[in-house]
């Protein structure tokens, strides 16, 4: 099953779940196009690099699929958009505790907010960013 498959505010765990695997996919994947443009001086310092990022990423992933979740059973409004900026709010709340700066907290819980926000009202409204063209 996907994400957009199982209803909303129901089963947190296989959200969360399905939420930190992308995350986590797209962590080595951007882990290694870094590790490509920016070569490390050694193999362990690469390895290091690609786990922090990897990390990082599953846990925003983590903390948005149970924020989003758990705002939808606390708010019982499940199809609320509203839980989705909750849940992007939250990561991007935790990716400036990691870097240890209350700027990047703050643009990445209003820019991932917003970016979830409009990926669920887009999912909601039926928007295609691609396609074939409607004649």
């Amino acid at each position: 099953m996907g994400y957009w498959d199982l209803p909303e505010g129901t089963d947190c765990v296989e959200k969360t779940w399905i939420t930190t695997k992308v995350a986590t996919a797209l962590g080595l994947v951007g882990s290694a196009y870094h590790i490509v443009a920016f070569q490390p001086d050694s193999a362990v310092a690469a390895l290091q690099r690609a786990t922090n990022t990897t990390v990082t990423m599953a846990t925003m992933g983590a903390i948005f699929g149970m924020a989003t979740c758990l705002s939808a059973q606390a708010r019982e409004a499940p199809d609320d958009p509203l839980n989705y900026f909750i849940g992007g709010c939250a990561s991007g709340i935790f990716l400036g505790a990691r870097t240890h700066s209350a700027m990047t907290g703050t643009s990445a819980c209003l820019g991932l907010g917003t970016l979830a926000f409009f990926t669920k009202v887009g999912k909601m409204e039926g928007w295609k960013l691609a396609g074939p063209p409607k004649l």
